[in-house]
């Protein structure tokens, strides 16, 4: 993805404008590999945590403490604020951006209560990065016009945190030993692969990327309700500003301010029957 550096507002790519200046982009972006950077310790820290216990012997999933929103604010320290940035729409239930048919996972009972729930969050963590992956893709084809250098940085940015956040989901699955979710096993696959295929602009392709952000963090801030191990809800909160943080660039790219909301909703979570297998 490259073209010159334009600094002006609205430049002309292609028939679709970057409705912000690029160097505003590339701050943005360099907020969010800040942002990432400090979660990273408390990613490892979770993962460890569940391994530590369950080499122990002992149980799992501790009854939980603290309501939902509580315990998640605990366990995000500073980065929670993120989400005041984030003003995310409701998103729905997303695929990955290509294939025909959703990647089955392990033997359905091999992930039960609330590993359920992480081997979805790794699983929507691999459909972001195919999607950014095969955005990125499309760009070097031609098949989005003429893009940006900074829209191509954020997009590269954010693959590889997504990456980053599917090693720590797995990472918590493997200390519990339970196998990695590798693939994108979504029952709507096809769904995503269909409208990234469709898409003719960086417009189309953030739309995209932005209605799977906001189900990643919602899906997370969901969690905090719905988990019991403190090890997953420290990695929610851990990974979860991270994907708001990105959903913000994502309407500034669209040309819509973020208007921050007191909390993030939930209604576009994904639940866990959207696992296949």
């Amino acid at each position: 993805m490259s073209t010159g550096r334009g600094r002006g507002t609205g430049s002309a790519r292609g028939g679709w404008e970057l409705p912000i200046g690029e160097d505003q982009l590339d701050r943005l972006t360099r907020e969010t590999v800040e942002a990432h950077r400090e979660t990273l310790p408390a990613m490892r820290a979770s993962a460890a945590e569940l391994a530590e216990r369950f080499r122990a012997g002992r149980t799992e999933w501790e009854g939980p403490a603290e309501t939902g929103r509580r315990r998640f604010l605990r366990g995000a320290g500073g980065a929670g604020a993120a989400f005041a940035l984030a003003g995310c729409s409701g998103g729905r239930d997303g695929a990955p951006p290509s294939g025909s048919a959703a990647d089955p996972v392990a033997d359905p009972a091999t992930y039960t209560g609330d590993l359920r729930t992480v081997a979805l969050a790794a699983a929507l963590e691999n459909q972001a990065v195919e999607t950014y992956r095969t955005a990125l893709a499309a760009a070097r084809a031609g098949r989005l016009g003429s893009v940006p250098p900074a829209v191509s940085a954020f997009v590269t940015t954010a693959l590889a945190q997504h990456t980053d956040h599917a090693k720590a989901w797995n990472a918590v699955l493997a200390g519990a030993d339970r196998p990695a979710v590798t693939g994108v096993p979504l029952s709507d696959r096809e769904e995503v692969a269909t409208a990234l295929r469709k898409a003719r602009s960086v417009g189309d392709v953030a739309a995209l990327a932005l209605r799977l952000e906001d189900q990643a963090a919602q899906t997370y801030l969901l969690s905090t309700y719905s988990v019991r191990n403190e090890a997953v809800v420290g990695t929610a909160a851990a990974i979860a500003p991270v994907e708001a943080m990105h959903a913000a660039v994502l309407h500034f790219v669209l040309g819509q301010y973020p208007v921050p909301d007191a909390f993030l909703p939930v209604a576009g979570a994904a639940r866990p029957s959207l696992l296949t297998g």
